[in-house]
């Protein structure tokens, strides 16, 4: 509930429009209320063929001569009691009357005073006659209900509209979190989590806040505006016909549980549903050059059965709060039929001892207070689904919150220090990392690498190159020990102003769903396309490019699927040599392109690399023809010698 309380603070920050949507609340409650209220004059009034001014006046003078009888009964009851002249049961009898005139005296003085004050407007803006009285009350009911429509719909779009605003917002900021969280947490969620959270969860928390502002806030108005007026015709009577009130709350309590569970369920349900998805559908050539299609259908087909099945018992639940909450509405009617036609029929006041009434009810006060009953009962009912907007929005606000409070191991110095460029030394000093804190996959590294300098790092698979060069990049951290540049631990740079200086093509080459141009320029958004072009003929790109139908605007699919793996790691040097950078790592970069074209981007690094240094994972011997030092990385240990040292053994 604390997260779900952040969000509504959240939107609480726009309450000007807040402000905006519980005024139509509150005007849609006050017609609601008041489209019931006008049939009593038609009821009470106009069907007897009277007029409303001779039934105002006529009102004033029955409570005033109510009054007056009252008056005179209580001071000879008084007298009585002053004078000793009753039996002890008497003198009960006598001041549980003298109490019953007091309240009646206070009723019929607060008609009196109503009355006479809405006198004026009576005769000033109402019809005498009767039937036109009529068309007037029926004009008032249609025109209120559009003006209350109105309200509502104003309501509804400026709730809609807050709601879709914080959900935005949260999408951004999951967003956001996602590209600023070190490797090590995104990787534990994964883009299938990360992806529920950025759709499914904010629709969820989007929904619970539109519950609140909207329905959580017109509902129970409207339920008020019933009860309120059902009160002045007889509040004991009200609150004898919401006896079931307790149990209802009770089962609504006990529902809201089990529906906020179950959206819990739904919630988790949901991240298995996207990594499947995902996972299948991003290795795709691996499940079908293995046949393994029938295997991922039935993993498909088992985690949607699974959201079936959970989906199935919110909806269950959710339908059962209907009924639930109808109990209350039937139950509130129900009792006041009972109660009010044995008081009408018999005309009396009490019922079982209990006074219901001041005096007895009439027909047409008796219908009236039956509608509002009524008329409380629909968003009774109607609250149901509202409460249960609010626990998914509930649930949604526990699953999201905690990710975006999540802080990022790569923590940003608060006072960065800034260092000239081109660096002058990048060292590793007694530098130990582990992943999981168990496995150490580097131990006291100590390595220094100067500028300029090109440098070779190889070793078996699994020995710790790809750490060594993540470290450099800093998408880690070391375990213990420290990674220097100038000097200066890399914690204390600002991490964009670290990775501004680096360019870096891995092995398995990343590329976006769009044209080539937007990928070279990936490297160095603010190039022209004359610079774009230089790039790619010194990643021998240029040619391939020229060829096709589109040229340097061919879409090239998602990941690159419509180039060849040698084309996409040309692209992808292109857009390292397009960023100028004065550190150049590459990560198996040659490993797919063919001989002829590795000799020639060979070439164009030969002339890249001068005054940069180099970091090259490589298992190639032409690659390593570049190198003028090697490091050595086995088993954790890295050590660095010369290259002409390799090669001469």
């Amino acid at each position: 509930m604390h997260d779900f309380l952040r969000a509504l603070r959240d939107a609480a920050k726009r309450w000007p429009l807040l402000v905006g949507a519980f005024l139509c609340s509150a005007g849609v409650a006050g017609l609601w209320g008041a489209n019931i209220a006008a049939l009593f004059p038609i009821i009470e009034v106009t069907l007897n063929g009277d007029s409303l001014q001779s039934w105002n006046d006529r009102r004033i003078l029955q409570s005033e001569e109510r009054i007056a009888v009252g008056r005179t009964e209580q001071a000879q009851l008084e007298v009585d009691l002053a004078a000793g002249r009753l039996s002890d049961s008497e003198a009960a009898t006598a001041r549980n009357r003298i109490d019953t005139l007091n309240l009646a005296r206070r009723s019929d003085e607060a008609i009196v005073y109503s009355s006479k004050k809405l006198a004026p407007w009576i005769s000033r803006f109402l019809p005498t006659d009767p039937f036109t009285t009529v068309l007037w009350v029926v004009a008032f009911v249609v025109v209120s209900t559009f003006v209350k429509h109105a309200f509502l719909l104003v309501n509804t779009l400026i709730v809609s509209w807050v709601a879709m605003n914080i959900s935005r917002d949260l999408r951004l900021k999951v967003f956001d979190k996602a590209l600023e969280l070190d490797r090590a947490q995104f990787m534990s969620r994964g883009s299938a989590g990360f992806m529920a959270q950025v759709t499914h969860t904010s629709d969820m928390l989007a929904s619970g806040i539109t519950s609140v502002f909207g329905g959580a806030v017109t509902e129970p108005l409207k339920i008020f505006a019933c009860l309120a007026g059902a009160f002045c015709i007889s509040w004991q009577l009200t609150l004898a016909c919401l006896t079931m009130a307790p149990v209802v709350g009770f089962l609504m309590v006990w529902l809201n549980r089990r529906i906020r569970s179950i959206s819990t369920s739904i919630l988790h349900r949901s991240k298995g549903f996207h990594h499947v998805l995902l996972e299948a559908l991003n290795n795709v050539l691996t499940v079908q050059a293995y046949t393994m299609e029938d295997f991922e259908r039935q993993r498909f087909r088992n985690c949607t059965g699974d959201m079936m099945k959970t989906g199935m018992m919110h909806t269950f639940y959710f339908a059962l709060a209907n009924p639930i909450t109808e109990i209350l509405g039937i139950g509130m009617v129900a009792t006041s039929i009972a109660v009010g036609a044995w008081l009408v029929i018999n005309q009396q006041t009490e019922i079982f001892g209990v006074t219901m009434t001041d005096r007895p009810m009439t027909v047409p006060g008796i219908m009236v207070f039956f509608g509002m009953l009524i008329g409380a009962s629909d968003p009774v009912r109607k609250l149901s689904g509202v409460l249960t907007g609010v626990n998914v929005g509930i649930v949604g606000a526990q699953a999201l919150y905690p990710l975006l409070d999540t802080p990022s191991k790569l923590h940003e110095p608060a006072e960065p220090k800034t260092l000239p460029s081109p660096h002058r030394e990048i060292r590793l000093k007694d530098v130990s990392f582990s992943y999981d804190g168990i496995d150490t996959v580097l131990k006291d590294v100590n390595i220094s690498i100067p500028f300029g300098e090109r440098v070779a790092i190889v070793g078996p698979n699994g020995g710790g190159k790809s750490t060594l060069v993540n470290l450099i990049c800093r998408f880690y951290d070391p375990t213990s020990g420290q990674v220097l540049l100038d000097g200066v631990p890399l914690t204390e740079v600002a991490v964009h102003d670290l990775r501004r200086r680096i360019a870096m093509v891995t092995q398995q080459t990343e590329l976006f769903n769009e044209s080539i141009i937007y990928n070279i320029r990936y490297g160095r958004w603010d190039a022209t396309e004359a610079e774009i072009i230089e790039a790619a003929k010194k990643a021998h790109a240029h040619e391939f490019i020229s060829l096709m139908p589109d040229g340097y605007h061919t879409m090239v699919g998602p990941n690159g699927f419509r180039l060849s793996g040698g084309q996409r790691q040309r692209i992808s040097l292109a857009r390292a040599f397009l960023r100028n950078a004065e550190i150049l790592v590459l990560d198996e970069a040659t490993s797919q392109i063919d001989v002829e074209s590795e000799r020639l981007i060979h070439e164009a690094l030969a002339e890249y690399v001068e005054n940069r240094t180099v970091i090259m994972i490589t298992h190639r011997a032409s690659t390593l023809a570049l190198a003028d030092a090697i490091i050595q990385v086995e088993h954790g240990v890295a050590t660095k010698r010369p290259a002409a040292a390799l090669q001469a053994a």
